[in-house]
């Protein structure tokens, strides 16, 4: 009788989950295009695991070893004995706790030169942030020490940008080949682009839109400035290419009509991201000075919270389709990848590798202006049953994933993968979504303790993603172990 109460269990989880989050439609009566079916053309190898929650990984110029940040404020190097703590930010961030939060410790880029580092985390609010504001974004940079840490007491704090909400913070970094650090913004949280914090723009038929603004605050948007330079007394330069130098808006804009970027990444000069949407559609964008996305006019290719919209502002530009979109049928957010340069997996080569928090591995042909989105199937069972927070790509090209066995960071089932050939799989990724069996060692080096196998999640959030996300989630989750009862 244990197991049909179980099942009873699950399944009602499901149902209550899949009402709590109302119109996102999330395909529980099957277990739906999993890629299970597709021959497997990669396998995932395991780098290092018993992190919290690992959301972003990068390499330091001249340094082979991954860097991993770590969601509640650590950050570490991937030794050959084992991962080593570089960067503690928890003195100076939110507490993030173990239950669903998209605060914390979010992005981590390295100078071109390898001297430095820029972190990217959630503070309690300072000074400029009204009190009613739930945090205030950070980008500090931040020495690199001759050991390879990071001395963040050694600290220039370049950003500060008041957030309304805890949700939509994006938090990605990553360096141009022009040397010009790129800065993945959210819309400020909530729902929508409404509410607290959230200016008027041009668009009257959604109240609200710090997508659709770009004089009043930096929200929805990606930035680019130059941490080499000054400019008007900031701490940064202002690349004078940038899209809105010498016109009406903040000289920082370099893109616009975004909701909550989660991840991005350069193909030589191509710049890639990935946007979660709302409650209907997950969009990837090759992103251009300039450019607007259509957030939250738009969500997609659609109108957003209407029967008709516009697809240009009143100005004339065009709200910018994105090359590549998908519905929540297929997943509910969207974790932007790279395009694979490596020489590990023949099949890849070329394609730009992404994922869906909700366990799920996409490849597509990144030419043209509408990409074709296909499953990714991993040996040896063809899918992977943990939530996808990042990707990262090594000095040679070689594709890494950043994983979850837990919903949000209060365990110590993350991992970070490496993509390898079929034959060289390492990985029990095709195990319970909840699973956190570890090795002891390298959890001790982590945390400070030994992990169990009947180890199970404190929290049930997804960092980045939303509220409507971290519920549909748990359906999610639920319906595959239905499926496999």
């Amino acid at each position: 009788m244990a197991l049909p109460r179980r099942r009873d269990a699950l399944a009602s989880a499901a149902a209550t989950a899949g009402a709590l989050a109302g119109c996102l439609d999330l395909g529980l009566g099957s277990d739906g295009d999993d890629g299970g079916d597709a021959d497997a053309v990669a396998s995932l190898s395991t780098v290092a695991d018993g992190f919290a929650a690992p959301v972003a990984v990068a390499f330091r110029p001249g340094d082979d070893r991954p860097y991993v940040v770590d969601q509640p404020g650590r950050a570490y190097r991937v030794d050959d004995d084992g991962p080593t703590e570089v960067a503690d930010l928890r003195d100076r961030m939110v507490s993030i706790g173990s239950g669903y939060t998209e605060r914390g410790f979010l992005g981590l880029a390295f100078h071109p030169d390898g001297s430095r580092a820029y972190v990217r985390y959630s503070a309690p609010g300072r000074e400029g942030t009204p009190s009613d504001y739930s945090h205030t974004f950070v980008l500090d940079e931040v020495p690199v020490t001759d050991d390879g840490a990071l001395a963040v007491d050694d600290e220039r704090t370049l950003l500060e940008i008041p957030q309304p909400q805890g949700n939509h913070n994006a938090g990605d970094l990553a360096f141009g080949p022009d040397d010009h650090l790129y800065v993945a913004v959210g819309d400020g949280g909530g729902g929508g682009d409404r509410g607290l914090g959230h200016v008027r723009d041009w668009y009257d038929a959604n109240v609200g839109g710090n997508g659709q603004d770009v004089a009043e605050n930096l929200l929805g948007s990606i930035l680019r400035i130059d941490p080499d330079g000054r400019s008007d007394g900031k701490p940064y330069g202002i690349p004078d290419d940038n899209p809105l130098v010498d016109e009406p808006g903040l000289p920082e804009q370099y893109a616009w009509g975004l909701r909550n970027p989660w991840r991005l990444s350069f193909d030589d000069d191509r710049l890639i991201a990935a946007d979660v949407g709302q409650n209907r559609w997950e969009e990837v964008n090759v992103v251009r000075s300039g450019t607007n996305y259509g957030w939250n006019v738009r969500e997609g290719r659609h109108c957003y919270d209407a029967a008709d919209c516009p697809t240009e502002t009143p100005d004339g530009d065009p709200l910018v389709d994105p090359v590549l979109e998908y519905d929540h049928d297929v997943g509910i957010a969207v974790v932007g990848g790279h395009v694979y340069r490596g020489s590990d997996i023949p099949a890849l080569r070329g394609r730009y590798v992404f994922g869906d928090w909700r366990q799920r591995l996409f490849v597509a042909d990144p030419t043209g202006d509408a990409w074709t989105r296909e499953d990714l199937a991993v040996a040896p069972d063809g899918g992977i049953d943990r939530f996808v927070l990042a990707f990262g790509t090594d000095h040679d090209g070689e594709l890494y994933v950043a994983t979850d066995g837990d919903s949000g960071p209060g365990g110590t089932a993350g991992r970070l993968s490496r993509f390898a050939p079929v034959d060289a799989a390492t990985d029990d990724s095709a195990g319970d979504a909840t699973s956190a069996t570890l090795t002891g060692r390298v959890t001790s080096a982590l945390t400070g303790t030994t992990a169990t196998d009947d180890a199970t999640p404190d929290g049930d959030g997804t960092p980045g993603f939303g509220a409507l996300a971290a519920l549909a989630g748990l359906a999610g989750a639920a319906a595959r172990r239905l499926h496999h009862r």
